[in-house]
């Protein structure tokens, strides 16, 4: 029997006042609904870091985890130059991808 595979996500998240915060997840939207609702204590709870600027996908957990942590690793400088290959106006990517959802039932 095929199974699909399974999708695991790295994203950024900016605050307003432009703090960065990188993570990973096998449910983008979820965790972005979750982020947005404050309700994960910690980082981006006490920053605000709500707005989706960057996400990219792979098919291995593994993957994901040493590209998160790859990132996490990188000067402010490479992380900003990184989000603006995808989204050089830093706008929401949550809020398109919501549309398209929504559009879609």
């Amino acid at each position: 029997m095929y199974e699909p595979m399974k999708k695991y996500y790295v994203y950024i998240l900016s605050s307003i006042s432009g703090t960065l915060y990188t993570g990973m997840t096998n449910d983008l939207e979820r965790r972005i609904w979750e982020h947005k609702g404050g309700e994960i204590p910690g980082f981006t709870q006490k920053y605000k870091a709500k707005k989706l600027v960057y996400f990219e996908d792979t098919g291995s957990v593994k993957s994901a985890i040493a590209r998160e942590k790859q990132i996490k690793g990188w000067v402010r400088q490479k992380k900003i130059e990184l989000v603006e290959t995808m989204n050089p106006k830093w706008e929401d990517l949550s809020r398109e991808g919501l549309k398209k959802a929504n559009s879609e039932k």
